[in-house]
Order: C-alpha cells, then sequence, then structure tokens
C-alpha cells in the first residue's frame, strides 16, 4: 500500500524536507509511487536470493544484474517512464517467484514514510541511497564483462536488512560503514574494468567548440555505450561529441584512435535545456541525469540503459549485446551541424596512475611550499544558485593550493583561468563521479610518501558537492577509508535525522557549509 507522494532522496528534494505533490526533478507522483514499489520489489528479491546463498544455493547472474539495474532505475533523473518502470516490477516478481518464492506481499505499507521511527528511517534509507549510488557503479562494470559476487551478495544481504525490523540502531550504523566499504570495493572493480578496456587515462586537452559536420551528442557514463556509437559512427560523417560525465572518455587512450570523436558540447546536466536545442543533432542519455525535455528537441533525445522518459526511443540492449544505434545516426544525417556555444579548450585525465606518474613534482612542490593544501571539491553540479559557492570558492581559493576533483561539480569551476603551480595546473580533474576512487588513491599514496599514520595528516581538505546517490556512496567510502572532516553543500541530506547526523558530526566532523570566506579559513588556513 502506498502512501502519498514522499521523496527526499536528491539534494534539491523541497524545502531540503522532502517532496511530496511532484519531484523538484520533475517526476509525478506516478513515477514516484512506482519507483517505491520497484525498491521494495526489489529488496524482496533481494532477500529471497540472500536465503538462497545461506543455504549453499547459487544465486545466477541474471538475478544479480537484474537487482542492480533496478537500482539504478530508481535514481535520481534516470527514468520517468512509467510504463518501463511497471514492467521491471512485473519481471522482479516473475524473477521472484521462480526463485520458489511466490508470496504476496502487496498489503504492507511501502516507501519511505513506511519506517515510523526517524532514526530507523534516516539509516535505512541513507543504507538503500547508498547501494543505488553503488549498483550504478556496478552496472557501469558489468557493461564490460567485470562481476564481483561478492560484492552483489552484499548489495542484495544489505537490501534485505533494511526490511528487518528487528536490527537496532547500531546495526544500521555498522551496516552503513559496511556499505561504504562494498562501496570502494565496487569503485576498484569498475575503475578495473574501465582502465582494462580502455587504457589509463592520461593529460588530454579536450576541445569545447564544434566542427561543420552534423553530430551526435553522448552523456551520462557508461563507457562502453559511447565504444559502440564510435564503432558504429565511424566513417560516415557524423562527429560525436561528450556532454557533462561522459567528458572524461576523451582521457582514455582507446578513444583517441576515432578522429570522428571531436570534443566536449556544453556543460553540466541542468542545463540540458539550452543546450541540447542548440545542438541540433540527436542526444543519447546512456545513464542519468535527465532533465524532463522540452519540445524542441524532444523527437531527438534518445535513452538507452536504466534512462528513460515517456515518448523518447529507447535502444535496448542487454549485458554483453551488441546495441543497435543506426536509426539515431540515421537521424543524424539529417540534422545540421551543432550551434557553437563556445570555443577554446579544457584540460584533464589526471587520474590515479597520471598523478603517481607525477608523484616526485608534485611531492617537492609540496615540501617546497609551492603547493600548501589540496583541496577535494568532488561530486554533483546542480542547478540552485546556492551553488555558485564553489566557483566563488575556487576563484578565492590562495594560488598555492591545488583542486583535486571528479564528478559533474567541476563545471562549476573548470573552465576558470586559475593557472598552475610550477607547470601542475591548479584544478586536476580525475574524471567521472566514480574516479573518486582515483582521489582517494592519490591521497592515500601521498600519505604512504610522506610516511605518515592517519590520512587525516595530510595537507588535504575536502569541500563535496552533492546531489544524488552516486554522491551518497562516495560519501559513505571516505567514511569508511577513514576520511573526517569533510564540508558537504550546500545542505546537508534531508534524510539525515538529527541524531544520524549527531553521530556522523561526532564521530566523523562532517560539517557543512557557510560563506565562501569563513571556510577557507577553516579547511585553508
Amino acid at each position: 500500500m502506498q502512501e502519498k507522494m514522499f521523496c527526499w532522496q536528491c539534494q534539491e528534494t523541497a524545502g531540503n524536507k522532502g517532496c511530496t505533490v511532484c519531484g523538484v526533478c520533475g517526476k509525478n507522483a506516478e513515477v514516484a509511487a512506482l519507483q517505491d514499489q520497484l525498491v521494495y520489489e526489489t529488496k524482496l528479491l533481494a532477500a529471497v536470493a540472500t536465503a538462497k546463498r545461506e543455504r549453499g544455493e547459487t544465486v545466477s547472474n541474471d538475478v544479480n544484474h537484474l537487482i542492480t539495474v533496478n537500482l539504478f532505475t530508481t535514481i535520481t533523473n534516470a527514468n520517468f517512464d512509467p510504463d518501463a518502470i511497471q514492467s521491471a516490477i512485473e519481471k522482479t516478481r516473475q524473477t521472484r517467484e521462480s526463485l520458489g518464492d511466490s508470496e504476496v506481499k502487496d498489503s504492507v505499507k511501502i516507501g519511505v514514510l513506511a519506517t515510523e521511527n526517524e532514526d530507523l528511517r534516516s539509516l535505512r534509507e541513507l543504507i538503500t541511497y547508498g547501494l543505488k549510488g553503488l549498483a550504478a557503479y556496478m552496472k557501469h562494470a558489468n557493461a564490460l564483462i567485470q562481476d564481483n559476487e561478492e560484492i552483489d551478495a552484499f548489495i542484495q544481504r544489505a537490501l534485505a536488512a533494511t526490511l528487518d525490523d528487528s536490527l537496532t540502531i547500531d546495526d544500521l550504523i555498522a551496516l552503513t560503514l559496511e556499505t561504504g566499504k562494498f562501496g570502494v570495493e565496487g569503485m576498484e572493480l569498475l575503475d578495473k574494468a574501465n582502465t582494462t578496456a580502455y587504457g589509463n587515462p592520461e593529460i588530454t586537452e579536450v576541445n569545447i567548440g564544434v566542427r561543420n559536420n552534423p553530430g551526435i551528442l553522448i552523456s551520462g557514463h557508461d563507457l562502453r555505450d559511447l565504444e559502440m556509437l564510435l564503432e558504429q559512427t565511424a566513417g560516415t560523417g557524423v562527429d560525436v561529441y561528450t556532454h557533462s560525465e561522459m567528458l572524461p572518455a576523451h582521457y582514455y587512450p582507446a578513444f583517441k584512435k576515432y578522429p570522428h570523436f571531436v570534443g566536449n558540447y556544453g556543460n553540466a546536466w541542468w542545463k540540458q535545456k539550452e543546450e541540447f536545442e542548440k545542438f541540433n543533432g540527436p542526444i543519447l542519455m546512456t545513464t542519468n541525469c535527465v532533465v524532463p525535455p522540452t519540445a524542441a528537441y524532444k523527437d531527438r533525445l534518445w535513452m538507452t540503459g536504466a534512462a528513460g522518459f515517456p515518448g523518447c526511443r529507447h535502444i535496448a540492449g542487454e549485458y554483453g549485446e551488441m546495441k543497435d544505434f543506426s536509426a539515431l545516426i540515421a537521424q543524424a544525417k539529417t540534422c545540421p551541424p551543432p550551434t557553437e556555444i563556445e570555443t577554446g579548450s579544457i584540460v584533464g585525465g589526471f587520474a590515479h596512475e597520471q598523478v603517481f606518474a607525477l608523484a616526485e613534482k608534485v611531492v617537492e612542490a609540496v615540501k617546497s611550499g609551492a603547493i600548501r593544501k589540496f583541496v577535494v571539491m568532488g561530486g554533483c553540479d546542480g542547478r540552485h544558485k546556492t551553488r555558485d559557492y564553489y566557483t566563488e570558492f575556487a576563484k578565492k581559493l590562495p594560488k598555492d593550493v591545488v583542486i583535486l576533483t571528479a564528478g559533474c561539480a567541476k563545471y562549476k569551476y573548470n573552465k576558470l583561468d586559475l593557472g598552475d603551480i610550477g607547470g601542475i595546473p591548479r584544478v586536476l580533474d580525475a574524471g567521472q563521479c566514480n574516479d573518486s576512487y582515483s582521489l582517494a588513491l592519490i591521497a592515500l599514496k601521498l600519505k604512504e610518501v610522506f610516511g605518515l599514520a592517519d590520512v587525516n595528516e595530510l595537507p588535504i581538505a575536502f569541500n563535496i558537492a552533492w546531489y544524488e546517490q552516486k554522491a551518497v556512496i562516495v560519501l559513505l567510502a571516505l567514511l569508511y577509508l577513514g576520511v573526517k572532516n569533510i564540508h558537504l553543500g550546500p545542505t546537508l541530506p534531508a534524510f539525515l535525522s538529527p541524531n544520524v547526523a549527531k553521530v556522523l558530526v561526532e564521530n566523523f566532523g562532517i560539517g557543512g557549509i557557510g560563506s565562501v570566506d569563513d571556510d577557507i579559513k577553516t579547511l585553508i588556513g
């Protein structure tokens, strides 16, 4: 039984309390209810799968992948299509029944508010949102034929635990940190999948202008989708551009062999409406973040994977299958070239192996005092004016401070002229949000180099912007790694009850943001 709409899983939730009429993201109450139902059905399936493992039975990869995709489908801004979500619900029920569980469980109350105790509710949602983020990363690794049964088993055990009324607050706090542990392992798996398939990212200058050919714009996070699109557009006269979180694809050596892979168009996800109209050609959304489209480009907006929107065409393709982009390419050939919205280039590719190669230079800069501090400004971007804070923060940072970033948060400052320190750029972009793993490895490497006992002794501050659930798993991963005194903004998550927030503050030093000047004094000194 579904209560009225209530969703608070993203940073822009209404009034920082919860969306109750429609989502700020654009989803309506029907879609919100279906997503809640899909999450619940997925938890039931996870409980059955966990019980099978406890009996020593095997759970197939088909079940593992279904659970992963279901969670990804309910992440913020991924899928707005009620028919697609209803189909996933039915498939999940059928799968559960095929595993021997045919018990009808439709009479219970579902949704966020189903848990009455606010602290239990807070922790259950924190775990669930972390698992959604982890599932997103697993989906990308799975697309590159990389699986990890241990991680899948944990996701399912943790999902089942959120339905277990016997678990205490302390049990759920422990499970929250365990979610962070598997978050690290999930990001490690995806890093392995990406670098095995495409090589280690390298310092790359990316064009942000346009050419005079028809183009396809690809957005999201799925590198395998990009690879298939590049293979199928080769020799067609159609150029391919990245958008938002797909920008870091340019850093991988394997993609540089495609002469029609020409640059990045536009900025962060929330500027889609103005930028997609000007692109003129078709746009392929491989994951979130989808913004409900306008009529000006809806007929050019295509979906694949977990992404979906009513009235937009969806390109099918399961695990390991080749997707057919021929209809999208045919449309591109009929469209004019993109309208130029900016010129120049931006530099990125500072993932862990590239920074390790520069380690001697970086360490010398720190020892000499040329670099006083690093500040991690990873995470997400968003449309709210409060996020201008991050642009101002970057502008006002002392000239001897280097920014480490990953995720679309970089669009708040990656086109500013912030200069360099002895040839080291003051913005080191490691890649997508999942490449926060690189930032963690860099921190651990510096800890080793400087012979420190604790990562918190490093000259590194954390000022992270969050928006949705992939940022939640990154936060939990950092907490598991022992990182303390992380500042999180623009607001602290609405789903943290006062007591749960107090635990995070007291045990990990989690804090919000204030004024730019005050925060620079606190974080940088």
